[in-house]
């Protein structure tokens, strides 16, 4: 990757060094001073002679030495031509702070196409542009410019300098951790967050990773580099954005429906990625997993010095889906032997004043529910840390000896504690020594309960890792040669869409449960194909210009009798007529009605940051009413397709309702997985509208198809 040689460097070099205290040319090198940076510092100025008692250099082509790294301050406009010098001196990496780059229209579009030209032609790998610069802590190499950053095992990459400052600010200010690097993303011209990923998860000295992203440049990547490294670091992103509207696509209900949003989230979390929708919660959550061994599964105890905050903690758990079991007897009798007769032990387990005097009984209690092999984690809320402050200062000693006991205890046990203390804000040592231990305790009780839920969450995908796929797509695996024919005839004809028959046909040829059907240019043809077809029929217009059939009138349900069939073909074709006198008329489907059940949406599209994304859901006309729907970044396998099923708010009535039969689950999720396949076999395939699909209690019949092609099949974010 050639990112070793810029976090490990050697040597700097400070392109636009400056003697004004001002100028990020002076921070750099002040900052690099103070950080104990042991490397070779060489300021670049044209004009200075030396800044802060070092020599300058006209350009980078006139240092003496080799050089690793360069951080060029300088404006946007010269930022090419200097990593062609950069690249003649045969300087590994850069970093670039100035904007005005790809951010600011095609204008700068342009001028960040030009530096990455410039980079590439000399193998000089660029981080930025637009970046807030980068920190390796334990080299003291800080181009950030940002003081006293706390040294540990955390790595950040954040798209907002700010952001950093403020999760930097909060690990030195409030718990013991620290981190290993800070890497300013920026625009991404060059170096992709997939890149920094997989060199932070190599990095020995990293125990975790948190991130906040604004937007991916190459999504898919990222996702396949994250589903690699989670497994052996935990990863935590903030990604800001949610509100925003996804574009609506005219062409399909897909197109509608998939927000980014939705789909970020899914694939996420499919990734291993643990998100935070809270930026007071993202340093927290990094904070637990980086510290205490993940939840073997979600059944979690509470132990409380007072009702209310028990209570509370117990809603908030629930609502992230952590259960909290009752205690089993043995378990029961066992605090019953250390708390007073009138505590609470069925979970959560309230001490009832049994501590007041002796604080230690925490540690105990503690103990007895962690060996408890039907508990995986512990919450411990209320005063602990204050009893010493509140009541007597003697029981300050025994606290701590508690804190000792509890830090031993989850490394004894391997399951976690989590702490919420009323008495954070005091600082007192028992507190500072859990957090010695790696026990995070917090002040906020809604915050300790969602370091909780990551940890079971983050507990959770680790032991279901193996059933994920691993978002590599296989382009042009399984195409089948007709198949093949339909989409390049399609495209040599200049159309962008294939007709209902031919996408029929097409979903067909991979498995797909579509009845048989005909298309017939004249009403006789029409008659004759619904005889063929025995039973009612349906009659779709057949249009290359004509994507919403019912709009133009172009639809006829329920036909039975040749009568009923002409008469429908004539009034179709002067119905699309007059909706498009352009249009083009190649006839209509006939198609067998469908048996009655339960309409549902199958729909593919392809996403801007991660390729072609499958989406599942209620369909029928109230589908972009309800919105009702689940997402996954393609491939899938059974056992996502099986899930999605699942997650929709209206999952019962595919288990059936009033008295009607359940649908075939097995059926829907195996046309899923085979549109799965389809979508990867040609890559043409832009979006796949497939509304309704019903099911049935003995299979699922697809009654409209729509598929939307585009002419270049290659896709960056989708390898």
């Amino acid at each position: 990757m050639g990112l070793e040689r810029i976090f490990h460097a050697q040597s700097v070099a400070i392109v636009g060094a400056s003697q004004d205290e001002r100028k990020r040319g002076y921070q750099a090198i002040l900052a690099l001073r103070r950080c104990g940076f042991e490397g070779q510092v060489y300021p670049v100025h044209p004009k200075e002679e030396s800044i802060l008692g070092l020599p300058c250099y006209r350009s980078v082509l006139a240092i003496p030495g080799p050089v690793d790294l360069a951080l060029i301050t300088t404006p946007a406009t010269t930022v090419p031509g200097l990593l062609e010098q950069c690249g003649q001196k045969g300087i590994g990496g850069a970093v670039v702070i100035a904007g005005g780059f790809g951010e600011l229209g095609e204008k700068g579009r342009a001028l960040q196409e030009r530096l990455v030209q410039s980079a590439r032609r000399h193998g000089v790998r660029v981080v930025g542009p637009n970046t807030s610069g980068i920190i390796s802590v334990r080299r003291g190499l800080n181009l950030a410019g940002i003081a006293d950053v706390p040294r540990g095992d955390i790595a950040l990459l954040s798209q907002s300098g700010n952001m950093a400052l403020h999760l930097i600010t909060e690990a030195a200010l409030k718990t013991q951790k620290g981190f290993s690097y800070y890497i300013g993303v920026g625009n991404e011209a060059d170096i992709k967050f997939h890149e920094y990923l997989e060199f932070l998860a190599a990095d020995p000295g990293t125990r975790a990773i948190v991130i906040y992203v604004e937007g991916l440049s190459d999504g898919r990547r990222f996702l396949q580099q994250a589903y690699l490294a989670s497994r052996d670091k935990p990863i935590v992103l903030l990604k800001s954005g949610r509100s925003s509207k996804g574009r609506r696509s005219a062409g399909s209900h897909t197109g509608a429906l998939a927000g980014i949003s939705e789909v970020a989230r899914t694939a996420f979390g499919r990734a291993g990625i643990l998100t935070i929708e809270n930026s007071d919660e993202l340093f927290p959550a990094t904070e637990a997993l980086a510290s205490l061994p993940p939840m073997r599964d979600k059944r979690v105890a509470i132990l409380a010095d007072g009702g209310g905050h028990a209570t509370i903690a117990a809603d908030v758990l629930t609502d992230h889906g952590i259960e909290i079991p009752e205690l089993s007897k043995a378990t029961r009798d066992r605090l019953r032997a250390v708390l007073p007769a009138n505590a609470a032990l069925r979970n959560p387990i309230d001490v009832a004043g049994g501590t007041d005097s002796d604080p230690g009984v925490f540690a105990a209690c503690a103990r007895i529910l962690l060996e408890d092999p039907h508990i995986d984690g512990l919450l411990l809320v209320g005063l602990f840390g204050g009893y010493g402050i509140r009541f007597a200062e003697r029981l300050k000693f025994i606290e701590e000896d508690a804190a000792h006991q509890m830090g031993k205890l989850v490394t004894e046990t391997k399951k976690p504690l989590v702490v919420h203390s009323l008495y954070r804000f005091a600082k007192p040592h028992s507190l500072e020594l859990l957090r010695y231990y790696g026990i995070p305790v917090y002040d906020s009780l809604d915050i300790a309960c969602k370091c909780v839920s990551v940890l079971a969450t983050y507990g959770h995908y680790l032991a279901t890792h193996h059933q994920r796929t691993n978002f590599v797509l296989d382009w042009g695996a399984g195409a089948k040669k007709r198949g093949r024919a339909l989409i390049d005839g399609a495209l040599a004809e200049g159309r962008h869409v294939l007709l209902e028959s031919e996408a029929r046909e097409l979903l067909r040829l991979h498995g797909a449960p579509v009845p048989p059907d005909a298309l017939a240019r004249t009403a006789e043809e029409a008659v004759r194909a619904a005889k063929r077809l025995r039973g009612p029929v349906a009659l779709k217009v057949v249009s290359p210009q004509i994507l919403h059939k019912s709009e133009a009138g172009g639809v006829r349900l329920g036909l039975e009798t040749p009568a009923q069939v002409r008469s429908a073909f004539r009034e179709i074709v002067r119905s699309a007529g007059r909706y498009d006198a352009r249009a083009e008329i190649r006839g209509c489907l006939v198609a067998p009605m469908a048996p009655r059940g339960v309409e549902t949406i199958i729909g593919t599209k392809l996403d801007a940051q991660f390729g072609p994304v499958i989406l599942f859901g209620l369909g029928g006309i109230l589908v972009e009413v309800l919105k009702d729907v689940s997402t996954r970044v393609l491939p899938i396998s059974r056992n996502a397709a099986r899930r999605m099923l699942g997650e929709l708010k209206g999952a019962d009535i595919l288990g059936g309702y009033r008295g009607k039969p359940p649908v075939d689950k097995d059926a829907l999720a195996g046309l899923l997985l085979a549109i799965s396949e389809l979508v990867q076999a040609y890559p043409e395939i832009q979006e796949l509208d497939l509304n309704p699909v019903v099911a049935h209690a003995r299979g699922a019949t697809v009654v409209d198809a729509r598929i939307l092609l585009r002419r270049n099949g290659s896709n960056h974010v989708a390898r």
